[in-house]
């Protein structure tokens, strides 16, 4: 918008001087109005979500299933008195170690 000088001093002569006074505080208005960036809008939850709970159609992992304790006892004897054979024990969740300094 291109002001000039004849356009300011019949702003100031007008109603007392607020019509310029008015003008100028909208000129800083517009101003700040093009420095700061609107905050995001969060998108919109999508359709039936429920917050904290499992999606729709699954469910938590079952637990480890439940082993008698002399097989227990056998893959714990196994394990300590195994020194480079690293398989896995009956229970199905125990997975063999890597190949690291520590179990050479």
């Amino acid at each position: 918008m291109d002001v000039d000088p004849d356009d300011v001093k019949a702003m100031r002569s007008e109603n007392g001087g607020r019509d310029f006074r008015a003008f100028m505080r909208q000129q800083i208005a517009d101003g700040k109005a093009r420095r700061t960036k609107p905050t995001p809008v969060k998108p919109p939850p999508p359709p039936g979500h429920r917050p904290g709970a499992w999606p729709t159609g699954t469910r938590p992992p079952d637990p480890p299933p439940a082993l008698p304790p002399a097989l227990w006892d056998a893959a714990l004897h196994r394990l300590r008195t195994s020194t480079q054979d690293r398989t896995p024990c009956e229970c199905g969740t125990c997975t063999p170690d890597d190949d690291t300094e520590e179990n050479q």
